[in-house]
């Protein structure tokens, strides 16, 4: 489909958002290293189903701006991005969340710090962030050298792209997303960095910012947690142990034969379950 897009100047940005549809909200939120093209075959399917679909570019991805300080990717400033997006269109119900890979970060964050503003979460591959720290296993551990590598200021920029981004290419399993949008995105002046700073402004200590309290954990809203048996990055165990850090119903559905970019791959499949999941409900 065509994407009509329109721009948004809120939280100090200029972002580039989809919104279509009259029914209920629906946000789709993105990860690493997309753009709101990654939901181009999902988008269609909720539309057919009636919801009002709503998706952006995040801040240093596609055609929204991408700032400059490190600590402006900090996951407390994006999730101010979401929830500044859904005033400026007026959305004043409860919406149903959607995140995938660092979207479903952001997702789990929006979760538990705003659950009046759900119906529900779908979060797709990433598992709770404590899941994945404490419950992934050593599988999660050898699969995520790559957030590690990231961290490394000019030398991961270096190391992926090098080669007409070689290392990007087999990182990524070949995948045709990475000629068709990633690598044309990733290449831009300032690009690849302000993707990268998304791993480094949450997970580098030296970003860190001190908590005068323990912050909250526990998500009170329904999840669904869609993991796929091919995903490259992720464990089984990091999604299916979220259910320890929800408050409310935990769902989990696995796609079989499908690697992580699950909404390009199995798009009908995804939505299939997600609405099964809502009518549950």
């Amino acid at each position: 489909m065509n994407f009509s897009t329109k721009k948004l100047h809120v939280n100090g940005l200029n972002f580039n958002v989809f919104d279509e549809g009259k029914g209920e909200p629906v946000l789709l939120l993105h990860g690493y290293p997309d753009s709101l093209k990654t939901w181009r075959k999902v988008i269609p399917l909720l539309l057919e189903k009636g919801y009002r679909v709503i998706a952006f570019d995040q801040r240093g991805f596609g055609e929204t701006d991408a700032p400059v300080n490190v600590e402006e990717y900090r996951v407390e400033n994006i999730v101010k991005d979401a929830l500044s997006i859904l005033a400026a269109l007026k959305v004043n119900s409860k919406i149903r969340l959607i995140g995938h890979d660092w979207g479903a970060n952001i997702g789990w964050a929006f979760s538990i710090a705003c659950p009046q503003m759900l119906e529900s979460y779908v979060a797709i591959s990433v598992g709770h962030p404590m899941s994945y720290l404490n419950d992934g296993g050593f599988e999660q551990k050898k699969k995520g050298w790559y957030t590690m590598a990231n961290l490394f200021e000019g030398r991961a920029e270096n190391m992926f792209s090098a080669n007409n981004w070689a290392m990007l290419r087999m990182f990524t399993d070949n995948n045709p997303e990475a000629d068709k949008n990633w690598i044309p995105d990733l290449e831009r002046p300032g690009r690849f960095t302000a993707a990268l700073n998304w791993y480094r402004a949450n997970l580098d200590p030296k970003y860190a910012v001190p908590k005068d309290k323990e912050t909250p954990t526990t998500v009170k809203v329904p999840v669904l947690g869609i993991y796929s048996t091919n995903d490259l990055y992720l464990s089984k165990a990091q999604m299916i142990n979220s259910e320890k850090y929800i408050g409310a119903k935990f769902s989990y559905y696995e796609i079989n034969g499908a690697g992580h970019w699950i909404q390009l791959e199995r798009p009908e499949e995804l939505v299939q379950a997600i609405e099964k999941f809502y009518k549950s409900i």
